[in-house]
């Protein structure tokens, strides 16, 4: 009930009336049944402003972290993310990925429609990275379409690192339903895992336009820190250098 409160009556609306976010290819998000929406991933807002524009509950899976906090403040914090349509990560199930895998999987087996962003973080410069094959897993052994999606301008209005930047009209487009019904029963080949999850990232590609790397985001951002902690010694040694050639002695 509190999600439809927020999306109806008190968040969605206002930001609808800010950002005035646009859609095309919702047509494509069935009207009932389990789907899995597989999203590029640019901005804490995406998970705001995706479900914005489409009639049906879009779930996340989040940490558990964020439901379990003590006292009032934990309270409201629970409440909100339940209301913003996330759900906690199944701990029984081991480790966070295979959690979010059981969590996911229950939640298609009740015909709800699942958000996954398959990169498995937010990317740092705009790029599209390689998929995590969890998407394909979850899509094989549930036996429900993928529904591809790019969001637009995310990055924009609310940019990595910074709470809100330029005022900018965020989009989201979808694509056309993924079957894989030909793959049921190899859920446990990681090679079809990965042909699987590629096809949906070149989908996500193609309606987003962004360049893509096949690389994980993850590994690119270490990538591109260790690359700017390297510039940055340089640019110290290449100073040092510079004032010791002013003071050495002849």
């Amino acid at each position: 009930m509190f999600y439809w409160f927020l999306k109806f009556l008190a968040l969605g609306p206002l930001l609808k009336l800010i950002f005035r976010p646009w859609a095309e290819g919702t047509e494509n998000v069935p009207k009932d049944g389990a789907v899995i929406l597989a999203s590029n991933h640019l901005s804490y807002s995406d998970w705001l402003f995706m479900p914005l524009v489409i009639p049906r509950r879009v779930t996340f899976v989040a940490k558990a972290e964020y439901f379990e906090s003590p006292g009032i403040k934990g309270w409201f914090q629970k409440k909100f993310f339940s209301g913003a349509g996330q759900v906690p990560i199944d701990r029984s199930s081991g480790s966070a990925a295979a959690g979010a895998i059981a969590t996911q999987l229950r939640l298609l087996s009740e015909g709800e429609v699942c958000g996954i962003y398959p990169e498995g973080t937010r990317s740092h410069d705009g790029k599209l990275y390689r998929g995590r094959t969890g998407v394909a897993r979850i899509a094989l052994e549930a036996g429900v379409p993928v529904i591809p999606l790019a969001v637009i301008n995310t990055d924009v209005v609310a940019p990595p690192g910074k709470v809100f930047g330029k005022m900018a009209r965020p989009g989201v487009r979808f694509g056309e339903p993924l079957d894989f019904s030909r793959y049921e029963g190899l859920e446990g080949d990681r090679f079809i895992l990965r042909a699987v999850t590629d096809e949906i990232m070149y989908e996500i590609m193609r309606l987003s336009g962004q360049e893509y790397v096949d690389l994980y985001a993850q590994d690119a951002k270490k990538r591109d820190k260790d690359s700017e902690r390297a510039a940055a010694k340089a640019a110290e040694r290449a100073e040092s250098d510079e004032v010791w050639d002013e003071i050495k002695p002849e």
